[in-house]
């Protein structure tokens, strides 16, 4: 029998209200890399909404970690707004979620005056420089500065940490063959690529125990290649969805993981990959300045490539992760309405992540669930994406842009 979504439903140690995550999305709401009145806002409406948990992003583990130098790192200086963002997610009836991570060659050692790091030496655009190789003492010091920020995160009021091993953040660079070159023990067969996050998820699990909820966001695909196979395949393959099944088997066997949440597309490649629907290339290169507006200019149709949406468009890959193993996990990609949602259970999925349908609407949830035929209002022009260079939000819901759905911006 399908669960009905919108009952209480356990995650390892914890039991969110129902079955609907605020998935992680940058808020650009901590010019000061602190929590700010903005962020705290923002989640107690998303929490008021109706989701059961809401995911804070991106809560970097290092000061290097960051896309940029305005996202929170976890330090002590940061624990105060994090307990106040916690207890006005609390006080909605929600649990809190904190994404934790390191962006790697996604990272702009420019404005965090820090190199980025990856398994090797490969550009890193954001900081118009290369990747430093992350060497054993690096993976110590990574793995130790991940623990510490679970720890954190738990004693400031989280109930849940999500590991971000997806995009070709630093873990996930580890796990793509196409940037992985290892020839040690980090590298060579998906074991070896993997070492990396299976050393972050044990050492997360034994900083928190069974105080909180702790699962992987994981690529199945990084949107370079084939995302079928990669027995044989091209040289400029990059993760696909068997090795990312093999990772998941191993995430299993080890026992550390309450759940995984599949995911595809890469930040430093293929970016529209996850992002299924328009893809605003003129809005996004306006974020930028110099070098990066020109490149994202010219490059913008190879970069920024379109995929039309449709709902559930991940389920496909997710499909092969559900079969591979038998760990809760959680769908995210155009989960919109309450039939997606349906879906999604009736495919033996655990948990729904909603983003973009949240910006547009943070009530709908609660719309859903009084309603069961509501539909999303988000549209999927994707022009929310250019915005968390500056603070994410929902242009048409703003009012920045006419709305197509109301009788104003309907056409003649």
């Amino acid at each position: 029998m399908t669960p009905d979504p919108f009952s209480p439903a356990r995650l390892g140690p914890i039991t969110p209200r129902n079955r609907l995550i605020k998935c992680a999305t940058f808020e650009g709401r901590t010019p000061d890399a602190l929590v700010t009145d903005e962020l705290i806002e923002f989640h107690r409406e998303t929490a008021a909404g109706g989701v059961g948990i809401s995911t804070v992003a991106y809560c970097a583990v290092s000061p290097g970690g960051r896309t940029d130098r305005h996202q929170i790192y976890m330090r002590p200086e940061a624990a105060d707004g994090l307990r106040r963002l916690t207890d006005a997610i609390h006080g909605e009836g929600a649990l809190a979620a904190a994404q934790l991570g390191h962006a790697g060659a996604v990272a702009n050692s420019i404005s965090n005056q820090a190199p980025a790091l990856g398994p090797g030496r490969f550009p890193a655009p954001m900081g118009m420089s290369l990747t430093k190789r992350l060497d054993a003492d690096g993976i110590a010091t990574l793995t130790r500065q991940f623990a510490d920020a679970a720890r954190q995160a738990v004693d400031c009021g989280f109930d849940g940490i999500e590991i971000h091993c997806g995009h070709n953040y630093l873990i996930s660079s580890f796990l793509s063959p196409l940037l992985n070159h290892r020839r040690d023990e980090y590298g060579r067969t998906v074991p070896g690529r993997a070492r990396l996050a299976r050393e972050v998820i044990e050492a997360v699990r034994d900083a928190v125990g069974d105080q909180a909820a702790v699962w992987a966001k994981l690529s199945m695909f990084d949107g370079v290649g084939t995302p079928g196979t990669g027995k044989g395949g091209h040289p400029w393959s990059g993760l696909n969805v068997d090795q990312a099944c093999e990772t998941a088997r191993l995430f299993e066997a080890d026992g550390f993981l309450d759940a995984i949440e599949p995911t595809a597309g890469s930040s430093l490649l293929n970016p529209m990959y996850l992002f299924h629907g328009e893809a605003p290339r003129a809005e996004f290169a306006a974020a930028f300045h110099g070098a990066m507006r020109v490149g994202l200019k010219a490059a913008g149709p190879m970069f920024l490539r379109h995929y039309p949406y449709r709902d559930t468009y991940l389920l496909p890959l997710a499909r092969e992760l559900r079969t591979a193993v038998s760990m809760p996990l959680i769908l995210l990609g155009g989960v919109t309405d309450r039939t997606t949602i349906q879906t999604a259970l009736d495919e033996g999925f655990d948990f729904v992540a909603m983003g973009r349908t949240l910006l547009r609407e943070p009530d709908l949830p609660l719309l859903m669930q009084n309603d069961p035929s509501t539909v999303s209002r988000c549209v999927h022009c994707n022009l929310c994406m250019p915005s968390i260079y500056s603070t994410t939000r929902c242009p048409i819901r703003e009012g920045e842009v006419p709305d197509p759905l109301s009788p104003a911006g309907s056409p003649d």
